[in-house]
């Protein structure tokens, strides 16, 4: 426990110290490579083998199977059981792998694995790496350049920003950060507490997954299915732990932030979202920063309608992308000392330190 302990707080760390440099390879893009790779061969296999169901037992072309009588039923069903064997061979490989490297490095020597855990965990976590991206978006915006901040805020959001003005690409970054930080930092934090990297990893492949192939649209409504449903499961308790440490430390950031605000906006709007989680974190920004979130968006050329959440009291800024941020660093070190402070005392209490 003491050694998860010290790999657990060094890696948050390095993380707040280093962030995700370019010139460094990262864990993330080599499972995003599994997922493009795994979902390629079994779509290949699956449609090899609905070719043999076809009557003429010739074409390779789905739309022709259906023209011979392959119902979309069917073909809809092929696409769940594809996308819950991505998970498995995903979510296998992975956990195997975090585990497989992390034994053999303490087997090797305890001090190696302190090494070891530190670095995963670090490459897990994601604190500076939002930092730096959003504000990147800021700056852009700071220096009155709304063509490079609508680049910047696409290279952090799923939606099309060539079309936002001033205040949408900030409200972009600032629901960025709220989200992100349960996505990118709380969440996985709290795994990586519970059952350090091998866990960690696990929660990172999942998150991974959804945001590639969880999409409703017609190639991925029921191959993602899988990876989206395991996303909410998994998002469930973190994204309001998070909603709760955010609202708390909106009682202790000082004027720029209303603790009041935040409680009443995250229970009124909490639920405005589509997904069971997003709406958690973005409820408690918005009412922490007395602004207005979300609303229509457009993702692909299409309009996609959104409640709103959050009152506007005031005009979005693009000062507020700093104090969605510091938000999140804020709760972020109380994430990271409420762990190792129930780390502490569980160890403690079962005779380990």
């Amino acid at each position: 426990m003491k050694y998860h302990m010290i790999a657990f707080f060094l890696g948050f760390l390095l993380d707040l110290l280093l962030g995700d440099p370019h010139w460094l390879p990262h864990p993330i893009q080599l499972i995003g490579t599994l997922i493009t790779g795994t979902e390629k061969k079994i779509r290949n296999f699956t449609k090899a083998s609905l070719c043999q169901a076809c009557p003429s037992g010739k074409s390779t072309d789905i739309p022709a199977m259906e023209a011979e009588g392959l119902s979309n039923e069917r073909k809809n069903r092929a696409e769940l059981w594809q996308g819950a064997g991505l998970a498995v061979i995903v979510l296998t490989s992975v956990t195997i792998t975090a585990i497989s490297l992390l034994l053999f490095a303490y087997w090797l020597h305890p001090y190696l694995g302190i090494a070891a855990e530190c670095m995963m965990t670090y490459q897990i976590l994601a604190v500076k790496c939002l930092k730096v991206e959003s504000m990147k978006v800021f700056q852009c915006l700071k220096n009155n350049d709304l063509e490079q901040a609508r680049l910047a805020v696409s290279m952090i959001v799923g939606r099309d920003t060539k079309c936002l003005d001033e205040e949408g690409v900030a409200k972009a970054a600032i629901e960025t950060v709220a989200e992100n930080t349960s996505d990118g930092v709380i969440a996985p934090m709290l795994y990586l507490a519970v059952g350090g990297p091998a866990l960690g990893f696990f929660y990172k492949a999942v998150n991974t997954m959804d945001s590639m192939v969880g999409y409703k649209n017609d190639t991925y409504l029921y191959f993602g299915r899988a990876a989206a449903k395991l996303d909410d499961i998994m998002n469930y308790l973190p994204a309001r732990i998070s909603a709760w440490l955010m609202i708390f430390c909106s009682f202790l950031l000082g004027s720029s932030f209303s603790g009041k605000g935040a409680w009443n906006i995250y229970r009124r709007d909490r639920r405005k979202h589509a997904s069971p989680n997003s709406a958690q974190t973005e409820a408690v920004c918005a009412g922490a920063l007395s602004i207005q979130l979300a609303g229509d968006a457009s993702y692909f050329g299409k309009v996609v309608k959104k409640p709103y959440i959050g009152e506007a009291l005031r005009r979005v800024e693009f000062e507020d992308i700093k104090h969605a941020i510091h938000l999140l660093y804020a709760a972020a070190w109380m994430c990271e000392l409420l762990c190792l402070l129930v780390m502490l005392v569980l160890s403690v209490g079962k005779g380990f330190v």
